[in-house]
């Protein structure tokens, strides 16, 4: 729900989220459920910003009961569904729900598309093979929704259908449970020759660098898709915030005739601050080549957040939030991010710290650790706080 807010506050026009089964973000921690899609569907009708629920997994034969209950209750609060399945179709058919098909089909041509709209498909979320080329070549020939991904991981497989969790750990990234072994830096020994061993790391050539449109928003937005899909599986609130509300100004920045080179630098350094494995273009300029993996294991964000403590309480008419310190110390000066169901992300700069009536440039941790800060935006108690700090190890 926090995420959900952050993607709300940034400027999403649409969220997708997805519930406890179906769906390819199984293996996070807090999903929505049926019980917590109405309030979920709530923010988002009050904001005017469409819900899609994703159910684009691999679905087994006995699940199919299951599959029908959770479309028939999921049904008055979705715009549409996201779907990789025929029987996810037939069942958005007969619910009369909207459905988008999910890159997992790997649409990468004109023919499937129209196949597609012809069986009621409102949108398509294209493979990401599809070069630039290709993708304005689908617009132009089939008279359907097309939606691309602009941003975000990318797979060493086929729009993600890679089954290398799956043979190493029995966990399919086709059932949402990938523990992404691409990622990691492998030893090859030859069986009969123990001295005859690499360490391939250096290039981590399963391991993709993340895609990153901003540099080139403009060429796909005049090659006539309808939307810019952003991967953020797993993501922190921090990382969906930024992310959309970059990609939002840049939008509004095209429409408006502002998009220069400057500013699209300006928005890359802004996605360059959350996580990321670097940037690439993926395939919109052709294939991959050994210059799109990554160098290195894990995050190359050029920040990260360490914890703070819980928002204690917070004074609205004075516009001061109390913070209970139990963990990092923070100074005047430090970025500081809230963090909350209801109240989303905020990031603010402390411009004055107080302990009564002591004023004090370190908020310390000892034994009266509450303090209070100056904040304008509304956050809650229980709400947990951070510091943000620059990350050494960053490319």
């Amino acid at each position: 729900m926090t995420c959900l807010q952050a993607a709300l506050d940034a400027g999403a026009d649409a969220v997708y989220l997805g519930l406890d089964h179906f769906n390819l973000r199984r293996m996070a921690t807090r999903n929505f459920t049926l019980g917590t899609l109405p309030e979920a569907s709530r923010r988002c009708r009050e904001r005017n910003v469409r819900l899609y629920l994703t159910l684009n997994c691999v679905v087994y034969e006995g699940e199919l009961a299951a599959l029908a209950e959770m479309v028939a209750a999921a049904q008055p609060y979705i715009d549409a569904a996201i779907v990789s399945d025929w029987a996810v179709i037939a069942l958005c058919q007969q619910h009369q729900i909207p459905f988008h098909v999910s890159t997992q089909m790997a649409v990468s041509n004109s023919a499937a598309a129209r196949c597609l709209m012809n069986a009621g498909a409102r949108r398509i979320v294209l493979a990401r093979e599809c070069t630039l080329d290709e993708v304005h070549a689908i617009r132009a020939a089939v008279p359907v929704g097309i939606e691309a991904f602009v941003h975000g991981a990318m797979c060493v497989g086929v729009s993600g259908r890679c089954l290398l969790s799956h043979h190493a750990y029995g966990r399919s990234s086709n059932r949402g449970d990938c523990l992404q072994p691409c990622r990691r830096e492998y030893r090859i020994q030859a069986v009969d020759d123990e001295a005859a061993e690499f360490v391939v790391g250096s290039g981590y050539i399963l391991s993709p660098r993340d895609l990153c449109s901003l540099p080139f928003l403009d060429e796909l937005v005049a090659a006539g898709i309808d939307a810019c899909k952003i991967e953020g599986r797993n993501r922190s609130p921090e990382y969906v915030h930024a992310v959309v509300s970059a990609y939002r100004e840049a939008l509004n920045a095209l429409r408006d005739g502002r998009l220069d080179a400057a500013l699209k630098e300006a928005l890359v350094t802004r996605c360059r601050s959350v996580f990321n494995r670097e940037f690439c273009v993926g395939h919109y300029f052709g294939r991959p080549t050994s210059g799109d993996f990554t160098k290195g294991e894990g995050n190359r964000a050029t920040s990260l957040k360490g914890y703070v403590g819980l928002v204690r309480n917070y004074y609205k008419q004075a516009g001061i939030a109390e913070i209970e310190v139990q963990d990092a110390s923070f100074r005047v000066g430090d970025t500081l991010l809230v963090l909350g169901e209801t109240t989303g992300l905020v990031k603010f700069t402390v411009p004055e710290i107080r302990r009564e009536q002591e004023h004090l440039q370190e908020a310390p941790r000892d034994r009266i650790n509450t303090v209070t800060v100056p904040l304008a935006a509304r956050v809650r108690i229980g709400d947990k706080v951070y510091r943000q700090q620059p990350n050494p190890d960053a490319a």
